[in-house]
């Protein structure tokens, strides 16, 4: 994955990491990263998210703006705007790079608020009460700071129907955390009872909504033809649909990782399980898991060997890299609309590094 990022990074013109680095040096968000530093010894999601941005291992952050910006050099420039050309850097024109890193930090912003913390659950060991409160109103303030940004860059591109797209992409993200975090059970580490159609609908929502549109809206921006706009959202669509089944899959194909890794019960091959196994069979699995760790309140049920291995054993883990595989498969059809060029193979071996397992 860090080979085909470092790979791509290159064809665009310059890495992807320097794209928010604006953002990230300015007065505002430096005075930011000060308040954060008041959270250190504390367990507060904002602090994890912060070190995210500093030391991502996985390359993972700015994967949006990377794909935007490859899926902008593949079209290249339309018939309508062969006259504009003398705007383009590395085959990509200036409001197309800044449309990525409006996606940048519209995702940036979500991962922030994502960050705020249930008052009514901390425990003792979490951090002291005056602080988890003091970090979650930093979550709230410096994730509008970033989405506040991103909605001035966004108008002054001056195309309504980009400015659409990317609203609609920001609704979707919203109700797709709703979603997320309305149907959490009261019961600790009880899944919701949803199938995976209902599953793929929230995921679309919630990680996939974003990319789609923002790739539809590249070609929107180089004055590209409806069909060329719809296949830029099916990539960006399925695309990151099998990121996200990939991660999701993780815990349950990683044989190298000597302890387990945590896993939330309503990820991809969970689903599946539960579908496979049925709604009382498996929560009757949970109410055991949850008994035998009575015993070993450091490790829950949810994340518990026993029961990693369960679904390991059942049909849900290769059935999710199934699915990862159909939607990567679904991705590349949308790139034959597209003519062969370096950034259209940087976009098939991202979707190949999501789509391999060992």
């Amino acid at each position: 994955w860090s080979q085909v990022v470092s790979e791509a990074e290159k064809i665009v013109g310059y890495p992807t990491s320097f794209m928010s680095l604006r953002c990230l040096l300015s007065d505002e968000l430096s005075n930011i990263a000060m308040q954060v530093r008041k959270l250190v010894g504390t367990k507060h999601p904002l602090l994890d998210t912060a070190r995210g941005f500093v030391y991502d291992s996985r390359n993972n952050l700015q994967m949006r703006g990377l794909v935007v910006l490859l899926i902008s050099k593949a079209a290249g420039p339309s018939t309508a705007e062969l006259s504009f050309q003398h705007n383009m850097v590395s085959g990509i024109y200036s409001s197309q790079r800044s449309l990525a890193e409006i996606t940048e930090l519209i995702h940036t912003a979500f991962l922030v608020h994502r960050g705020i913390v249930n008052i009514g659950e901390l425990k003792s060991c979490d951090g002291p009460l005056k602080d988890m409160q003091f970090g979650n109103k930093m979550a709230v303030l410096s994730g509008d700071f970033l989405l506040a940004n991103a909605c001035t860059s966004l108008a002054q591109l001056q195309n309504t129907k980009v400015v659409e797209l990317i609203s609609s992409a920001i609704g979707d993200l919203v109700q797709g955390i709703y979603y997320e975090n309305s149907k959490s059970s009261e019961e600790n580490c009880l899944t919701d009872d949803i199938g995976i159609s209902t599953w793929k609908e929230q995921v679309f929502l919630s990680h996939s909504a974003l990319l789609a549109k923002s790739c539809q809206a590249a070609m929107e921006l180089a004055k590209h033809s409806t069909e060329i706009q719809d296949m830029a959202f099916q990539y960006g669509k399925h695309m990151s649909m099998s990121h996200k089944l990939h991660s999701d899959l993780q815990p349950f194909v990683k044989e190298s990782s000597s302890d387990i890794m945590a896993f939330s019960l309503n990820c991809a091959p969970a689903v599946f399980h539960q579908e496979f196994l049925g709604r009382d069979a498996w929560i009757k699995q949970i109410r055991e898991e949850q008994r035998r760790c009575c015993q070993s309140p450091s490790r829950p049920a949810c994340v518990s060997p026993q029961l990693q291995e369960a679904i390991k054993a059942g049909k849900g883990v290769t059935s999710a890299i199934d699915l990862c595989r159909r939607h990567g498969n679904r991705a590349l059809a949308a790139l034959e609309s597209f003519p062969p060029s370096e950034a259209r193979a940087a976009l098939a071996n991202i979707v190949y590094a999501v789509t391999r397992f060992s």
